[in-house]
């Protein structure tokens, strides 16, 4: 068995070559791998060496003895430390080609040659998310807001989320020192004991309406009708303040059951001028100025006249559907959470769009009786969650056949698997449009437009 060419404790001068998909630095000792976090490519750096496996190593950065132009100053240690913002140490611009460059890698080792456009960015990238879910424990006897450290649940107490927007970050605030004012307990994981487990707080970009979220291990909360005026006295913002009850010992932030306690069961904001409905369990995307900038490019990839029938296989509470209701003949949108068909269907009438309809059930099933009714499709659209599309979901394209498939990825590695799978079917991607919807993170969504 061939020996690892490093040991633990080992000191070492390396040079990075790349980074990885999670945004490590990598650099080579005689062709073996050594993952850095925090270096970038072009550094040469002194590490220790913390793990050495027989094919590769983790190593700590000690001291960065030649930097990259693209390095930054990093915000707070504690982003990295959670995970909030892996890629705050490189420079924006920088971050954007990272992006770009995995989806052309990506397509490479699948065998694909498609071109890759550069990354849409942000003008200001950091405090955009319009939703957080903050655990909230015990730490040194004080009830605590903070996140994760990494691979760990140990709480680090935070304040600022910076990739949060700022008014969520002081909601969530007022709720914890409202919580340690009337002595609330908070949850203890150890012993599936106390009460507060997460503050969830979501704020509508446009509307300015928001709400919060306390998710409870029990109904019964100490004082909550004084915990509930404190909250709507010090946020006027507030139109939804609800309770989540969570009573398992599980690591899923919020339970089934949920109770009105102040105001509406939704929140009200706008996508590219159409107004959505979104429920405390509905998805929504998180960034909203980039939404727009990614569903824009989806209307232009479907290239749509007016005259097509879209089907949109993922359709949720209806934000793409809805989109594209306004440019196109009609839409049909499947879904397989019986909440958010709910949501979509109000949220058509709320528009006042009647060229779109929504059907409860797996895309795969449904495709397979509309098409027996003889229903096809001149675009389908696809926004899958990470795991990307169900070989049964191909199998269902490879049948109906629609002329042009608009796929919209948070995955690069599943797209180029689903791409490869819908190659057999004749289908051929002409380019591939990453947006950066999350600014200081590795995630990478995409658009890319295949036809027949």
């Amino acid at each position: 068995m061939a020996k690892a060419p490093v040991a633990k404790n080992q000191e070492m001068t390396v040079t990075i070559d790349d980074l990885t998909y999670e945004g490590m630095g990598v650099a080579k000792v005689a062709h073996y791998p050594l993952f850095v976090e925090g270096a970038l490519p072009g550094e040469e750096v002194r590490v220790r060496i913390v793990k050495a496996e027989k094919k590769y190593a983790f190593a700590r950065l000690e001291e960065v003895l030649v930097a990259s132009p693209d390095r930054v100053a990093p915000k707070a240690k504690a982003y990295a430390q959670t995970g909030i913002a892996p890629l705050q140490h490189l420079a924006y611009p920088a971050q954007l080609a990272f992006k770009q460059h995995q989806v052309e890698t990506l397509y490479q080792k699948a065998h694909l040659t498609i071109p890759v456009r550069p990354t849409l960015g942000m003008t200001t990238p950091s405090g955009y998310r319009n939703k957080a879910q903050i655990p909230v424990r015990m730490v040194n006897g004080e009830l605590t807001t903070g996140f994760y450290k990494r691979r760990s649940h140990d709480l680090l107490p935070l304040e600022d989320f910076y990739i949060q927007d700022p008014h969520i970050d002081h909601a969530v605030l007022v709720v914890r020192d409202l919580l340690r004012q009337f002595q609330v307990p908070a949850y203890d994981e150890a012993t599936n004991s106390g009460v507060i487990r997460h503050i969830m707080v979501r704020r509508g970009y446009y509307s300015k309406q928001m709400m919060i979220v306390l998710v409870s291990r029990t109904w019964v909360i100490p004082h909550l009708d004084e915990l509930m005026a404190g909250i709507t006295a010090a946020l006027p913002e507030v139109t939804s303040l609800m309770l989540n009850l969570n009573d398992q010992a599980t690591n899923v932030i919020l339970g089934k059951k949920t109770r009105t306690l102040f105001g509406q069961d939704y929140l009200e904001d706008q996508l590219l001028g159409s107004t959505f409905r979104i429920s405390p369990l509905s998805f929504y995307q998180v960034n909203p100025t980039q939404t727009e900038v990614l569903y824009t490019e989806a209307v232009r990839a479907a290239g749509l006249t007016g005259q097509e029938t879209v089907i949109d296989a993922y359709s949720g509470i209806g934000t793409i559907s809805l989109t594209m209701a306004k440019h196109a003949k009609q839409v049909y949108g499947v879904e397989v959470v019986p909440e958010a068909v709910k949501d979509a269907q109000t949220n058509a009438r709320l528009n006042g769009l009647t060229n779109v309809d929504f059907v409860l059930g797996k895309a795969e099933d449904v495709m397979q009786d509309w098409q027996a009714q003889g229903l096809t499709a001149d675009v389908l659209m696809v926004d899958p969650p990470r795991k990307g599309l169900a070989p049964s979901f191909i199998a269902a394209v490879g049948k109906m056949l629609p002329p042009k498939v608009v796929y919209v990825s948070c995955n690069p590695a599943t797209l180029a698997r689903d791409i490869a799978a819908l190659q057999a079917f004749g289908y051929r991607a002409t380019a591939t449009q990453p947006v950066d919807m999350f600014p200081q993170t590795t995630s990478i969504e995409s658009v890319t437009v295949l036809t027949r």
